[in-house]
């Protein structure tokens, strides 16, 4: 389908639109240059003054650190594009990291019972994938506002983790989860090729694909793509479906990288929500993207470790993602109330 569109001929007057529309664009540069400007500021900053920051070793640590966080925030970015930029009653996950606790139980607690990791593996993707279809059903068709709804789901997702490992750590060793946490001859962890390779899945379906735009079309236009025919449940249902295969993928990558099941997935959750939000101002026209998501994530990971390596505190790491998480989310949404 082609996406030339004939106009008619415009009054002169509509000339004196195109300021605002090109201030807009100019904002959004801005914003998206400068925080590619911060990432490489806070690079050469973490350089200079932490030890062993860029380091190989150092390097393939956070890459294979934000394999995890990554997925998760892949699995949240798709729901941000069919769910809309509004995260009360639009596109929201907060189960995700709850999912990948329960998923990674799931096949710790299988590995230990004697069962292969075949078996496991499916069992912690359909983990996943039962968590995505409650949240679908609670929100598309039951009607609860997303965020209270994957609340709520977060919450009986990590109480079932509690039941399932009486709170304890799981250990799973076998020869895939052996091969995941491995290295290669340069030192970068095989959990970083994972994310690429998810990365460039994700890509290929969400930016490529007539599925990825009619999910850009429910979550920026919805009334044009009802009137357009799409089927808005559907898309909004799958988008949680496929953020809940994410999260169970992040389970197994999760005991790969632990060598087992282990309790306080909770604490995944603020990275995770950073790094979606923060990938759409890395994207031209602020919207959420899995390339910006891929950005963002290396932010993070980047952030975090530096902070690790100069010894601070990890409340004033939660203080500074709850900081990007302001300044982002502000910075879009003044943005967009430029558009009206």
């Amino acid at each position: 389908m082609s996406a030339d569109v004939q106009f008619a001929s415009l009054p002169e007057t509509s000339t004196t639109k195109a300021s605002p529309a090109s201030g807009k664009l100019a904002a959004a540069a801005a914003l998206r240059f400068g925080s590619l400007l911060a990432f490489a500021a806070i690079l050469v900053i973490f350089a200079a003054t932490a030890p062993y920051f860029l380091t190989v070793g150092n390097i393939g640590n956070v890459l294979g650190q934000s394999a995890i966080s990554g997925v998760l925030a892949i699995g949240l970015t798709i729901v941000l594009i069919a769910g809309g930029s509004n995260v009360v009653t639009g596109g929201i996950d907060l189960s995700l990291a709850a999912n990948m606790g329960l998923s990674a139980a799931v096949y710790a607690t299988l590995i230990q019972l004697g069962f292969s990791d075949v078996v496991a593996g499916a069992a912690a993707l359909a983990t996943g994938l039962a968590i995505g279809i409650v949240n679908a059903l609670a929100i598309v068709f039951a009607g609860i506002v997303p965020l209270l709804a994957t609340l709520a789901v977060m919450n009986v997702v990590a109480g079932l983790e509690l039941v399932l490992t009486q709170n304890t750590v799981l250990p799973a060793s076998t020869d895939l989860l052996t091969a995941l946490s491995s290295s290669d001859g340069f030192g970068i962890p095989i959990l970083a090729y994972v994310l690429i390779g998810f990365t460039i899945v994700a890509t290929a379906i969400v930016q490529f694909t007539p599925l990825g735009l009619r999910l850009y079309a429910v979550g920026e236009f919805p009334e044009a793509a009802r009137a357009a025919g799409l089927p808005l449940k559907s898309l909004v249902a799958g988008a949680f479906v496929a953020s809940g295969f994410c999260g169970g993928i992040a389970g197994i990558l999760s005991v790969a990288y632990l060598s087992g099941s282990t309790t306080g997935s909770g604490e995944m959750l603020l990275p995770v929500v950073v790094t979606a939000l923060l990938g759409s101002v890395f994207s031209r026209r602020l919207v959420p993207t899995i390339g910006g998501t891929l950005i963002s994530t290396l932010f993070v990971g980047f952030l975090i470790n530096g902070f690790q390596l100069l010894n601070l505190p990890s409340t004033l790491v939660s203080g500074v993602q709850g900081l990007l998480i302001l300044i982002v989310v502000s910075a879009t949404t003044l943005l967009r109330k430029r558009e009206i």
